[in-house]
């Protein structure tokens, strides 16, 4: 026996639940097809939004109180600075859909909030330009997370635990046997006696059939911008923000670097059959969306895309995360699926794979990402 888990993938999920695990158990190995935080992962982009309110399950936000949290004990015991506490907005359409959906979450969860009118909202954040019956959420728990910061800092602080890092090191294959999981890359050989999935776009060549036909990896990008005058968009005056219409979604970060402000095109995902081989440069379509959107709600940004990127991730079916053993019997864990929104809950999606793949705490709660809601019969 080569361990008691393995951890493959160490990107936005894996990273953490190595970290975790290493806490747990002196005998985890993490396998990594590039390097821990490499571009082409869904880490790529340098920010992701950290938020305490939402729309959706309510399910979710014990899992962002843990992460929250988590993501303190992460920067004290590494000594990183990984979330920037800035805030947050939600904005849009006075009793619109959008508006009305984070306000229902939000008040069954209890989170702390502010309902801003246009007016406020003009006073305190003028680098929006509004439309007439705009109104915005207010959430002071949200923040920018520092993606390649927050990975490298959680596997060196697994390795410190004594966690083994395999980089460049792809899993071809993770098969079930008597004894545990024999995981392959190459010509080598590896058995432990669980495994936890967390290869992101890369996962669904390690899935079985049933979840192979509920999942597809899409493709995201992401766009910045330089503003006229970046004091008006350090994350000291720019929150984070939610922009949502029926015509036009977008959302973004402040200019943590102090130059390039982060704003991209939401639920923009193309599907792609191949998460190695898909254009990372934007469409001539996504380029005229993204400056139209831009020009109309940031007059202080320059209307020109300075820099750009994409990359995959794995969707689900239901757009809930894959989080949990294949089947009762399975040695095999899946954390992954995440849809496009799984870094902002990293350290708390982190904590519970771990706990579970180790076999030292269950959760309860979760149907709605476990695996087994997508099996039939």
């Amino acid at each position: 026996m080569d361990g008691n888990l393995a951890v493959i993938g160490l990107g936005s999920i894996g990273s953490m639940a190595l970290w975790q695990a290493s806490r747990l158990s002196g005998s985890v190995v993490g396998f990594e097809a590039h390097t821990p935080a490499h571009a082409r992962s869904a880490v790529g982009g340098d920010t992701r939004l950290f938020r305490m309110i939402y729309r959706g399950s309510p399910g979710f936000y014990p899992i962002l109180k843990r992460s929250r949290d988590l993501w303190a004990e992460l920067e004290a015991e590494t000594g990183q600075d990984i979330l920037t506490r800035c805030g947050g907005l939600s904005i849009g359409t006075t009793d619109g859909p959008y508006l009305r959906s984070v306000l229902e979450t939000t008040r069954i969860n209890g989170a702390a909030h502010q309902i801003l009118t246009r007016e406020e909202m003009a006073e305190r954040y003028p680098q929006h330009n509004l439309r007439a019956d705009d109104a915005a959420v207010f959430d002071p728990n949200a923040g920018v997370l520092r993606t390649d910061r927050a990975v490298t800092a959680a596997v060196a602080a697994a390795q410190a635990n004594g966690a083994t890092v395999l980089s460049n090191t792809p899993a071809s294959s993770i098969r079930e046997t008597n004894d545990g999981v024999v995981v392959t890359s190459g010509d080598t050989s590896w058995t432990f006696e669980n495994v936890l999935v967390a290869s992101g776009g890369w996962s669904q060549q390690l899935m079985p059939d049933y979840l192979k036909a509920h999942t597809e990896t899409r493709r995201v990008f992401l766009s910045w911008f330089v503003a006229r005058d970046a004091a008006q968009f350090t994350p000291e005056k720019f929150p984070t923000f939610s922009r949502m219409y029926e015509d036009r979604a977008m959302y973004g970060a402040p200019a943590v670097d102090g130059v390039t402000v982060k704003a991209t095109l939401d639920g923009r995902g193309t599907v792609t059959t191949d998460p190695d081989g898909f254009p990372r440069e934007l469409s001539t379509a996504e380029i005229a969306e993204t400056l139209e959107t831009v020009t109309e709600f940031f007059p202080g940004l320059i209307p020109t895309i300075v820099r750009s990127d994409a990359f995959p991730d794995l969707y689900t079916e239901d757009r809930n995360p894959l989080l949990g053993w294949l089947s009762e019997s399975s040695r095999i864990y899946c954390a992954t699926g995440f849809s496009g929104g799984g870094f902002k809950n990293a350290t708390g999606y982190g904590h519970i794979a771990a706990y579970e793949a180790l076999g030292k705490q269950s959760f309860d709660g979760l149907d709605f990402v476990r695996p087994a809601r997508f099996k039939t019969g």
